[in-house]
C-alpha cells in the first residue's frame, strides 16, 4: 500500500488539542489523525458487516 499527502487546515484550538492527544500516547500530530481515521473506518466498516448479518440471516433476540 502506497501512500499520499492529504493537507489540512484546522484552526489552532483544534491542533492544540490534537497535539495533547498525541502527546498522552507518545505519537506526533499525524500518527495520531491517521490512527483515529484507520480507528473510525473500520469501526463504520464493521458495523455495515454486523447489519448486512442480520439482514441476511435476521436479528437474534
Amino acid at each position: 500500500m502506497g501512500s499520499t499527502v492529504l493537507s489540512l487546515r484546522v484552526d489552532s484550538e483544534l491542533l492544540d488539542r490534537l497535539k495533547g492527544h498525541a502527546a498522552k500516547r507518545g505519537m506526533s500530530v499525524q500518527d495520531y489523525v491517521v490512527r483515529t481515521l484507520v480507528r473510525d473506518d473500520f469501526d463504520e466498516r464493521f458495523h455495515a458487516a454486523v447489519d448486512e448479518t442480520e439482514r441476511f440471516y435476521g436479528k437474534a433476540v
